[in-house]
C-alpha cells in the first residue's frame, strides 16, 4: 500500500475519506470544547499526515493547552504532519516517526485525555483489534475519550468493537449512522487506567488489502 497516495482521497470532495474526516474532526472538536480547563494530552496512533487532529487544533481556543503526540511509521507522512504542525505554530505537538503499535512510543504522555485510533481497525485482524481496545486502558485516563474508526463493510465489526470497549469499562458517547459508508465511534473510559506496559506490541498492521477489504480503513 502506498500510504502517501492513499491520503489523496482526503482531498476528493465527497469521497469516503473526505466525509469520514469531517466527522472525526467534528468529534475531536466537540471533545476539546467539552474538556475541563487546564492542560490536555492527546495521542494519535497511526497518525498519517495528522489531518484528523492538526486542522482542528490550528484554530481551536484550547490549542495551547494541548500536548499531543502523533506516531506514524511512514517517513513522508510523518514529515508532512511535522511541517503542518510547525506551520500552524503548534509547538506542543510532537510527531514521532515510528511504529505506532509499540507501547514504548507513548511513554510520558499517558494517561491521555483523548486517544485517536483512526484508520487502524480496518487494517488489523480481529484479535489485534480486541488487543488494542484492551491496551487503550493503558493510554486513556479516567474520563478520557477514545475516538476510533472502522469501515462498515462485511464483516461489519463496528458493533463488536463497541462491545469490546463497553466490556472494558467504556461508555458509548457517540456512534455514526449505520447507513454511512464508514464507522466512527467515541467511547469514554470510566475505569482506572493501567500502568503503561513497556515493550508491548498492540497490533500488527497488515493492511486492508490483505484482509479482503481493498477500500477499507
Amino acid at each position: 500500500m502506498d500510504w502517501q497516495s492513499w491520503h489523496d482521497g482526503y482531498d476528493l470532495p465527497g469521497s469516503h475519506l473526505a466525509r469520514r474526516l469531517v466527522v472525526v474532526q467534528q468529534r475531536i472538536r466537540a471533545a476539546l470544547d467539552a474538556s475541563p480547563p487546564g492542560p490536555l494530552r492527546v495521542i494519535s496512533l497511526c497518525a498519517g499526515q495528522g489531518r484528523d487532529l492538526l486542522a482542528v487544533l490550528a484554530d481551536h481556543p484550547r490549542r495551547d493547552d494541548v500536548r499531543a503526540r502523533l506516531v506514524e511509521l511512514d517517513a513522508h507522512n510523518a514529515a508532512v504532519a511535522e511541517e503542518t504542525a510547525r506551520a500552524a505554530g503548534l509547538n506542543r505537538v510532537e510527531v514521532v516517526p515510528g511504529d505506532a503499535s509499540l507501547t514504548d512510543h507513548y511513554r510520558g504522555v499517558t494517561p491521555a485525555d483523548l486517544v485517536l485510533v483512526c484508520g487502524v481497525f480496518g487494517n488489523i485482524t480481529d484479535a489485534d483489534i480486541e488487543r488494542t481496545v484492551d491496551c487503550c486502558s493503558q493510554l486513556c485516563r479516567t474520563g478520557g475519550l477514545v475516538v476510533w474508526t472502522r469501515h462498515r463493510g462485511a464483516p461489519d465489526r463496528v458493533p463488536l468493537i463497541c462491545e469490546w470497549f463497553e466490556e472494558r469499562g467504556y461508555d458509548r458517547e457517540w456512534l455514526s449512522d449505520p447507513d454511512a459508508s464508514f464507522g466512527v465511534g467515541v467511547h469514554r473510559f470510566r475505569g482506572e487506567p493501567r500502568p503503561l506496559a513497556e515493550g508491548v506490541r498492540m497490533f500488527t498492521f497488515v493492511g486492508s488489502d490483505a484482509l479482503g477489504k481493498p477500500d477499507g480503513d
